[in-house]
């Protein structure tokens, strides 16, 4: 699958997110290193700290079907916005802890525009070590 493709499979399934309280959908198209696209939208709930973020969504399905750590290969953001839309911290952090460093984060903006970046370039400090 190409960037084209990953991106304009988030714009699709955009479309299913729930988000009746905000009115902000957002979808995430995660390509695995298998050639495997699995989607994710983001899930309000009226207790904002219980709404699921696409990307979060995306990577917790990953895992869910057998996704290790090592398998991902690139993930696509789309959101009606003017600026590109960036993983909130939270869906970096997970990310951080599923991708390597040149992870593909493809954001997109609601006029079809692409910007890819590489997750070091996203998390520049990543936390990526519990030493006790």
């Amino acid at each position: 699958m190409n960037q084209q493709q990953l991106v304009e499979r988030a714009r699709q399934v955009k479309e299913n997110a729930y988000s009746p309280y905000s009115n902000f959908r957002v979808g995430a198209a995660l390509l695995m290193k298998d050639g495997t696209v699995i989607d994710g939208v983001n899930v309000e709930n009226v207790s904002f700290g219980a709404t699921n973020c696409a990307e979060r969504t995306a990577i917790f399905t990953a895992v869910a079907q057998g996704y290790k750590k090592g398998d991902f290969e690139a993930v696509a953001v789309s959101g009606d916005t003017v600026d590109f839309l960036p993983p909130c911290s939270i869906c970096r952090q997970v990310l951080v802890e599923f991708g390597d460093p040149d992870f593909k984060v493809l954001l997109t903006n609601g006029n079809a525009d692409v910007k890819e970046v590489t997750l070091e370039e996203l998390v520049p400090l990543a936390f990526t070590e519990l030493e006790m």
